[in-house]
């Protein structure tokens, strides 16, 4: 007994001094040849904007594929579904000709129509009522119509009226006696001034600007039903001058050139998933991921790229400081269609019921170039995140590493999905701790000012803390892996 119990202490001290060689590894490979911007930069420079249905995601699939198992990881491509018509934009140009001329700042939601080449016309303003339409109709041939309120993001072009009147920010509740002073809803005049002829619509949008997609109506696209109007969403500035001077009866010239392309499909869209087989309990797992996808108007180099390029980086690093495999199976998940609607990460949700009960966390990363700084995390798991993040409180000597406790009381699992792709584990009962990202160097990070927008660019990312996040996170997950226990579930979630 004495023998064998000399045995078991002797190979836990084995263990625990590999696990820490492995971590002290990670951390020298951190510091001495970090890829994570390399890896941003493939993906938003060379690949860019990646909507599912797009040829830069299918790109994407593949590239971070074949990364991995370049690395020696086990790859699953997963199909996830299908979109019924695929897009891809080109470039954009606009000018304005007048007694000066201006480059235009604009951009177009995706899924919507591009231009027939250059095309130039004369400027109007949107009809009021029916009278106006039926006097200004002969002039609508050929024009690009300012139309009233404030874009948010979403087109108007083939959307139903509902969305029209949502996407317009406007109501229409004239109670004019006379009928024909009326006003009417802007879907009915928008396609009538289709159907006069006009070259596109143009809306005011705040700065940075918005370009989202009708999510309605792109799964209901197909080759004889395509979008055929430019939906231009234009910086408010520049289009209030230009409203000025129609108002001021001056001449006003817009040129633009908008290579939005459509393709056949169906085109499938899939899930990339790379695995480090756990060799002591290879049927449990640490997870962890960010979304493939991103919207097209920018290079979604920060949402998100600085989910992808870090899971990237951790995957090669831990199979180059690993030597051998974890305990527990490692996932490095990079999903479609989150911004679809989580499409990707439910469906592997849906698809893998078995394994829930055996996952021990999944981190989600999906919140800008911040640094992965802390955790906080239940009382009962408090020690355990302790020793498995030892040595980072002083990897970074402006930057230290906090495990806290947390104070909210247990509670159950939310019924509603939201937010990224952790939902539906968390809606399932799978612990989802995340790391707490901070600013705190100073660099005044704002996310909301590049979310969705034609800012969200590669130089928009924060180099040191990106490969700082890669480090934290590929310590903590090794040794999640290595942990003697999964993670207990009460301390989160109250069992119902």
């Amino acid at each position: 007994m004495k023998k064998t119990f000399t045995l078991l202490l002797l190979f836990i001290v084995f263990t625990t001094t590999a696990q820490d060689n492995v971590s002290r590894k990670i951390m020298e490979i951190g510091k001495t040849d970090n890829r994570t911007m390399q890896h941003l930069d493939v993906l938003s420079n060379r690949i860019g904007g990646r909507l599912i249905g797009s040829d830069a995601y299918t790109t994407a699939t593949y590239w971070v594929a074949g990364l991995l198992e370049s690395w020696g990881l086990e790859v699953e491509i997963q199909e996830v579904g299908e979109m019924p018509v695929g897009f891809n934009r080109g470039p954009w140009f606009g000018q304005m000709y007048s007694d000066v001329s201006m480059s235009l700042d604009f951009v177009t939601p995706s899924y919507t129509s591009g231009t027939k080449g250059r095309q130039r016309g004369h400027v109007v303003i949107e009809p009021k009522t029916r009278q106006e339409f039926e006097r200004m109709k002969g002039t609508l041939k050929g024009a690009w119509v300012l139309i009233e309120g404030t874009n948010n993001g979403f087109p108007i072009d083939h959307s139903a009226r509902g969305d029209v009147m949502r996407n317009k920010i406007i109501q229409h509740n004239d109670t004019t006696s006379n009928p024909s002073e009326r006003k009417t809803e802007p879907a009915l005049f928008y396609r009538e001034m289709v159907e006069a002829g006009i070259l596109g619509i143009i809306q005011s949008a705040p700065v940075p600007l918005v370009a989202l997609y009708d999510r309605a109506n792109v799964w209901d696209l197909t080759f004889d039903n395509l979008p055929h109007t430019p939906d231009i969403k234009l910086n408010e500035n520049q289009y209030k001058l230009i409203r000025e001077r129609i108002e001021r009866r001056e001449f006003v010239m817009l040129e633009f050139d908008i290579r939005n392309h459509f393709r056949p499909g169906p085109i499938k869209y899939h899930n990339v998933i790379g695995k480090i087989r756990g060799t002591r309990y290879p049927d449990e797992y640490v997870m962890t991921g960010g979304h493939l996808d991103a919207f097209d108007v920018a290079t979604g180099a920060v949402d998100c790229g600085t989910g992808v390029a870090p899971n990237l980086e951790m995957a090669r690093i831990i199979m180059a400081a690993g030597g051998n495999r974890p305990a527990r199976t490692i996932l490095f998940c990079f999903w479609a269609g989150e911004e679809f609607g989580l499409l990707g990460s439910k469906f592997w949700v849906e698809n893998n019921t078995d394994k829930l009960s055996r996952i021990s966390n999944y981190f989600n990363r999906d919140g800008g170039p911040t640094a992965a700084s802390g955790l906080v995390v239940p009382e009962n798991m408090y020690d355990d995140f302790v020793r498995m993040t030892a040595g980072l409180e002083s990897f970074h000597p402006q930057i230290p590493f906090k495990v806290e406790k947390s104070t909210y009381p247990p509670q159950p699992p939310p019924r509603i999905a939201g937010g990224s792709d952790h939902a539906y584990f968390a809606m399932n009962g799978v612990p989802v701790i995340s790391f707490r990202n901070t600013d705190p160097l100073g660099y005044n990070f704002s996310y909301r000012e590049i979310w969705h927008t034609n800012r969200d660019l590669y130089n928009m990312s924060i180099p040191e803390y990106m490969n700082y996040t890669t480090v934290t996170q590929a310590v903590t997950i090794w040794n999640l892996a290595n942990l003697g226990r999964l993670l207990p579930r009460d301390g989160l979630y109250i069992q119902e």
